[in-house]
């Protein structure tokens, strides 16, 4: 049977400014945060930081990304998050959340 697995690596960027803030709230990510990442199919998450410019590398892997985004968006803990987030990341003209304003990379190699 193939791995259905999708592997996504995504880019957000931070205000240079307030990188010692978002790092420092991510010291205690609230468990029912967490408890909805793994409810709505994220798996494998980490986050890393280049942190002379505030470049943030996401990684997750889930068997649907569409699918577990929206789950996310639905979930009234993920609302709050973004809402306390929102301050940490620059503005992006089309989102209006710091979930919906993530780039995501085509990835076109890999090596099991």
């Amino acid at each position: 049977m193939p791995d259905t697995t999708e592997r996504v690596c995504f880019l957000l960027a931070l205000r240079p400014e307030r990188i010692d803030d978002y790092l420092a709230a991510h010291e205690t990510v609230w468990p029912e945060m967490l408890d909805a990442l793994r409810a709505a199919g994220w798996r494998n998450y980490s986050l890393f930081l280049r942190p002379e410019d505030g470049m943030v590398v996401g990684y997750l892997e889930s068997p649907d990304f569409e699918r577990a985004r929206s789950a996310m968006a639905a979930t009234a803990v993920n609302t709050r998050w973004q809402s306390v987030m929102a301050e940490y990341f620059r503005p992006v003209s089309s989102a209006s959340r710091p979930d919906e304003a993530l780039h995501r990379l085509t990835e076109y190699f890999h090596l099991d």
